[in-house]
């Protein structure tokens, strides 16, 4: 690997945080065009994270696609981030990825093409993990090095998980801590320490699978993964999309561990204020630091579960089960004044 090209200073924004807006993207989306697709069982309408096509025979197609610029300075683990982000968005409907596409973009004025090699190489290692070929893709000149992959998935039509079918009393779990986009602007700015980026890495190289698990649990009611719009914006759409408002326990989040040093510091990507702006009149309760951490974009963040009252301990028993740490960070109510109220904050 090239360690004196630093890949995050070729681009203007970084992994999930280069996402628009969401109060821009609800712009953008909104059509008066009929819809006449009767085989779409999920479209843009509720911002799911990927399309579901019924493919007639109690399967359904998954597709999505998602793309980025650097958001670490490595070829390799750019590579690798941004695969494992474009993959989650299967797992989080409850599916099973089966083959992916890249998309690259690279400065070829800029970068060397070995580079980009690299990043590709990244991807190919990600979606072997997952059991997926890397198949094919399509590559233009940018002014800015862009990757990302196009995925392709299945799952059983009764498996469908989706961010709007939450319900009222509902316990809302996550399993990825917070803070990717904070590590990760410490390293842009040159002052994250090593083992601090090393597990941000970690952290976002680690695939979502466990969604495919949970796709196959009636008690689960609905699923969506953390990115760009950070833990506010997602449950957010969660609430918005089912119909019900949420109390957020500030306490039970999770956080990197080094978070907090540097939101002290005031060192946080621009798009947290963006994300904020859009979120924050339907917001009670957010104290400095919580605005920080739950308005960081996250790159191949955690899965946000939603889980029946009574199934609590179950469900808790699966995360132990496959390794994962048990962070109930939010229960679901009757909708009112306030999307979202966070208790506890600091």
């Amino acid at each position: 690997m090239n360690s004196e090209i630093k890949l995050t200073q070729f681009s203007h924004g970084a992994g999930c945080g280069c996402k628009i807006s969401p109060a821009i993207l609800d712009t953008i989306l909104h059509s008066e065009m009929k819809k006449e697709f009767t085989g779409l069982l999920v479209g843009y309408d509720t911002k799911d994270d990927a399309a579901v096509f019924d493919l007639g025979n109690g399967q359904c197609l998954i597709s999505t696609t998602d793309f980025f610029m650097p958001i670490v300075d490595d070829a390799f683990v750019f590579g690798s981030i941004a695969a494992a982000n474009a993959i989650s968005d299967v797992y989080a409907m409850g599916g099973k990825p089966v083959m992916a596409l890249a998309i690259l973009g690279w400065p070829i004025g800029k970068l060397p093409p070995e580079l980009a090699r690299q990043v590709l190489d990244g991807g190919r290692a990600v979606c072997a993990k997952a059991g997926i070929p890397l198949a094919g893709g399509h590559s233009i000149d940018s002014p800015e090095p862009i990757f990302g992959l196009a995925v392709n998935g299945l799952v059983g039509k009764s498996s469908i998980k989706r961010n709007s079918t939450a319900k009222e009393g509902d316990h809302v779990y996550l399993t990825k801590p917070l803070g990717l986009g904070i590590i990760t602007t410490a390293q842009k700015r040159g002052v994250a320490k090593v083992d601090d980026l090393s597990e941000a890495v970690d952290v976002m190289t680690t695939l979502n699978s466990a969604g495919e698990a949970f796709g196959d649990l009636s008690f689960v009611t609905a699923m969506t993964d953390v990115t760009g719009f950070g833990l506010l914006g997602h449950l957010m759409e969660m609430c918005e999309g089912s119909k019900c408002s949420a109390e957020l326990d500030y306490r039970a989040v999770p956080l990197l561990q080094s978070t907090r040093e540097y939101t002290g510091k005031m060192i946080y990507p621009d798009n947290t204020m963006r994300n904020w702006s859009s979120y924050q009149a339907k917001v009670a309760g957010i104290g400095a630091e919580s605005l920080l951490t739950l308005c960081d974009p996250q790159t191949s963040g955690g899965l946000l579960v939603a889980v029946e009252d009574g199934s609590q301990n179950q469900f808790e028993s699966i995360l132990q089960d496959l390794g994962l740490p048990v962070h109930k960070v939010a229960r679901l109510m009757s909708k009112n004044e306030r999307t979202i109220t966070i208790t506890n904050a600091v």
